[in-house]
Parts: C-alpha cells; structure tokens; sequence
C-alpha cells in the first residue's frame, strides 16, 4: 500500500460529470458500483491521485477490468462502500487519506479498503472464470426481449424527414465508450479523406469537440453532453423509448433548440446506426460503441435484443474504427505534392546562383520562352 495522501475533497456521484471538473490536486469522492473503463479511462485524464468510491468498484457480477486499469494509470483506488462521505463532507474539505482511511481536520471519517493491482487482477481473473454465469443469464434476457418485442424490431422504426444528408455517403458513429480516445486518434486520416457525417451519441459530440471535429447530428437522451455541443449547430435527434419517454426534450426545450424525436427500443447508439442506415449512408463507422458482453454488462445491460437486431439490419455496412485503418486512401494528398515541388524549385534556384554556366542556360531558355510565346 501507499503512504499518506493529502488533497481537497470534490463529490460527484454522476463520474461523467465530475470528471469535467475535477483537477488533479484533488481527491474524487464517487458513487459508481462496477467502476467501468471509460469512467476508470476519463479520472485518470484528470491526473487526480486518489478516488474513494462509496460503492463496490468490482461486485463481482461480470469481468470488470476498469477498477484495474484505473489503478495501474497510477490513481490510489479506495472503497468505503454505505459510507456516509456524501452527506459529511463539502467540495473543498481538506483530506488525508492514509492505509484507506480518510481523515478530515484529525477526525476519521472511514476506514476504507484501498485496492492494490495485485489485488485487482487476482478478482478480474477469477471474474474471467466464472463469466459462463454472466453470459447464460445476458442471454436468456435477450432472447426473452426478442421475443416480446419481435414485432416492433423488425418492422424497424419510422424515420421523420432529416436535413442531415446520408445518401451515398459514409457515416462516422461516435459514443463516448470503451476506447473513444484512442479510436478517433485512428480514424482521423479516414475522416480527412472520406469526409463522413460524423453522428455523436450523447457525449459523443464533446469527444469530438475535443479533437477539433464538430457533429453534423447528435443523437440520444442528452444527459450526457454539454450545452455548448448541442449549440454547435448539430441536428439534434432525441431518442424517446416505447413508452413515450424522452428524457431529452425538456432539456433541448429549455435551451431553445429545435429538435426531432424519434421513438425506438434499445439504447440511442442502436437508434444513431439505425438513422444513418434508413438514409442512405454506404458505410458505418463506428467509435467507442458496444460490441462485446463485458461493454453491456459494464452498462448495466440484462440484455441486448435491439443492439442484436440492429447489427443484424446494418450488417456489413457496419465497420469498427478499430479496422478502418484499411479504409484510408492510400493517394497522396496534395500537400505533400506541393511541398515536395517547391523544395525542387528551390534547390534549382540555389544551383543557379552557385553555377554561372547553369545560370547563363536557364536565362537563354527563358528567353527562348519569351520569345515564343511573344513577350
């Protein structure tokens, strides 16, 4: 274990939002079971030393590497789960955290457990062994959803009149999920060559911004996105349930923002691939979007029926970014070209000054020029 740490408290039970201001003098107070890895990815972006973390960073109900990965980005890792820091403690209360124990002004506010890598990874493999478990129930939720919604999944869902064009045109899909940052650092030659519509879901398009790329539509429930994002000018799609829920609405009413409203089942990434599909988009890339179990179960998933239908319908126009790389133009780009003429056209100039013979010849050839042309 390590020794003492000092630094002032900053609270958040919503991880994705403390995250944006959280500095890393700072110690993050957090209320998130099953610490998943975009969350674990985005605290260690901040540079902040220690996490205490109210709930059970790993329960043990799947393979959760983020708990891991945190720790190993160099983040002391602490769980005090029922503790009661959110209701004694203040954003800038000064603490010492000590062996897992948290002080405040000399007063022991909890004796935590701080996890060790070693730790860690003997609880991840274990997991690893025992994810025949998860995997039967996840299934048999999915087939039971597919069952009660066959009817609505495969008569697809109903698409309003868009002002995004897709027709003939690829389509770059963007959630903020395993992986985002290091995705969009791959695709930005395609994006550079293919001009795709780049599609955010949700924080999406603040992961774009951050890359200095801005979203032609936003897609989703938008709790998880900025104010300044949904006012760039993107279209704005809000995905409403079955139910008649939409959760974003009030949101964009309040800002005064036009949007549209599209009813389906599943999550608002299924709902992004299934816009640029129905309109027309040759191919989908997508960024940071769920493909395996661990990502649904890290989402609190009991099952996947939409993501599987939908899979199902976009089939192989659905690429990863992980494989675009294949994707990129291999033409050489005009740039290049220019830069390579001018140093040709310089080192002839220098040449020239430096060689009176080769001077005397390239005047009499310009002069030839000259006179041909009637100058």
């Amino acid at each position: 274990m390590n020794g003492e740490l000092a630094g002032r408290a900053r609270l958040g039970r919503r991880t994705k939002d403390l995250v944006k201001h959280l500095r890393a003098d700072e110690i993050a107070i957090v209320d998130h079971p099953d610490l998943d890895r975009v969350s674990a990815e985005e605290l260690a972006g901040t540079g902040v030393r220690a996490v205490v973390n109210v709930a059970e960073s790993s329960t043990g109900r799947f393979p959760n590497p983020g708990p891991l990965e945190l720790v190993r980005s160099g983040v002391r890792l602490i769980d005090a789960p029922g503790s009661a820091l959110f209701d004694e403690l203040a954003d800038g209360d000064h603490l010492r955290i000590e062996h897992g124990a948290v002080w405040r002004n000399g007063t022991l506010l909890v004796e935590g457990t701080e996890l060790d890598e070693a730790m860690l990874a003997a609880a991840l493999a274990e997991q690893q062994g025992r994810v025949s478990h998860a995997l039967q129930a996840f299934a048999e939720n999915t087939l039971r959803h597919l069952q009660e919604e066959a009817g609505a999944l495969a008569a697809g869902i109903e698409l309003p009149s868009l002002r995004t064009r897709f027709r003939d045109r690829h389509a770059l899909i963007v959630a903020r999920g395993p992986g985002y940052k290091s995705d969009l650092r791959m695709v930005r030659p395609y994006v550079r060559d293919f001009r795709p519509v780049l599609v955010a879901v949700d924080g999406g398009a603040d992961a774009l911004r951050e890359v200095g790329l801005t979203a032609d539509m936003i897609v989703g429930d938008f709790d998880s996105v900025s104010d300044a994002a949904l006012r760039s000018g993107a279209e704005l799609v809000v995905h409403a349930y079955p139910d008649g829920r939409a959760p974003g609405a009030e949101r964009l009413r309040l800002l005064g923002l036009p949007f549209e409203r599209v009813s389906a089942p599943g999550i608002s990434e299924d709902l992004a691939l299934q816009i640029a599909h129905g309109k027309g988009a040759t191919l989908l890339v997508a960024v940071g979007t769920h493909f395996n179990l661990v990502e649904f179960l890290e989402r609190d998933r009991a099952g996947m029926a939409s993501t599987f239908v939908t899979r199902l319908k976009v089939g192989e126009s659905l690429v990863d970014a992980k494989g675009v790389s294949r994707l990129v133009s291999r033409r050489v780009g005009i740039w290049p070209i220019a830069v390579f003429a001018a140093t040709g056209i310089v080192a002839i100039g220098v040449s020239a000054l430096a060689s009176p013979a080769l001077r005397n010849v390239i005047e009499s050839t310009t002069r030839a020029i000259g006179n041909g042309l009637g100058f």
